[in-house]
């Protein structure tokens, strides 16, 4: 045990080790946010479309030799295709599910013509899977301003997210923007994408919308309950994936997605037991 707890204050003493635990810490609470409304909106998904387009932009931007301006150069080009994406699907027959697949091939082969072409020697792990130790004091401090932004803007606009999420219909007649809040959605969702790309990579950011929300409705079921219960969930996943990846050196990244596994397998688990208990006691006429 003392050994344990030697690696884990080893790793605590390091500053690139605390960069990434604050930034994953951050990034993971936008996503389970934003993944509660996401999910019931069937829209999971969106995650990787625009995951795989920001791969695009950072590829090109890297072979372009501007990568010190990854991050500028590729927030606002993803918010404008997350924007275009929800517009596609709102007003054609092109189904969501489709247009994401659509986005998401075409952006991969983009950004790996555009490496392979460039000659560039950046290691394609790191963007597939992410490498979060390597992210640098002033990409930190800019990307726990724009988290907190986006946290606040979520906490602000609590109320109106939840009318658009259940019943887009009845918001609009009760006067609601549902264009507008269904845009700051994606938005914001595009924004977490690129935060948390360099920690998680393009193949597994997604998880970090998906596994949270899922989770924690295998448990509750009303809305408010489901975010704070992504929320403890996500940020508790990230850490204790963070810390293990180091104890038993693996990948963080994966370590992280497979924490998440194991605590959605534990609370399908539970509510399973429960859903059986409750059918029980409901057929004695308890």
């Amino acid at each position: 045990m003392n050994g344990i707890f030697g690696q884990i204050s080893e790793f605590f003493s390091y500053s690139f080790a605390l960069r990434a635990m604050a930034v994953g810490g951050a990034v993971a609470l936008c996503a389970a946010l934003l993944g509660v409304s996401l999910v019931l909106k069937k829209y999971s998904m969106i995650g990787d479309g625009l995951s795989h387009v920001g791969f695009a932009i950072l590829a090109l931007s890297s072979a372009l030799g501007a990568a010190d301006v990854n991050l500028v150069i590729t927030i606002p080009v993803v918010i404008v295709c997350a924007v275009v994406l929800l517009r596609i699907t709102e007003n054609s027959s092109i189904g969501g599910d489709a247009a994401i697949a659509v986005l998401s091939t075409l952006s991969l082969a983009i950004g790996y013509i555009a490496m392979y072409k460039a000659g560039t020697n950046v290691d394609v792990g790191s963007y597939m899977f992410g490498n979060m130790f390597t992210i640098k004091e002033g990409e930190a401090y800019f990307s726990l301003a724009v988290a907190a932004v986006v946290v606040a803007l979520f906490v602000l606009f609590y109320h109106k997210i939840f009318a658009v999420t259940f019943d887009e219909n009845f918001a609009g007649a009760a006067g609601v923007p549902v264009g507008g809040y269904n845009i700051m959605i994606a938005s914001l969702t595009a924004v977490t994408i690129v935060l948390g790309m360099r920690m998680m990579g393009t193949l597994l950011i997604s998880a970090l919308i998906i596994f949270p929300s899922l989770t924690s409705m295998r448990l509750f079921k009303s809305f408010r309950a489901v975010v704070i219960s992504s929320s403890i969930v996500s940020l508790s996943c990230f850490f204790v994936g963070v810390v293990a990846s180091h104890i038993i050196s693996i990948p963080p990244g994966s370590a992280v997605v497979v924490t998440n596994g194991i605590v959605f397998a534990v609370f399908s688990l539970i509510g399973f037991l429960k859903e059986g208990m409750v059918k029980s006691n409901h057929k004695k006429g308890i």
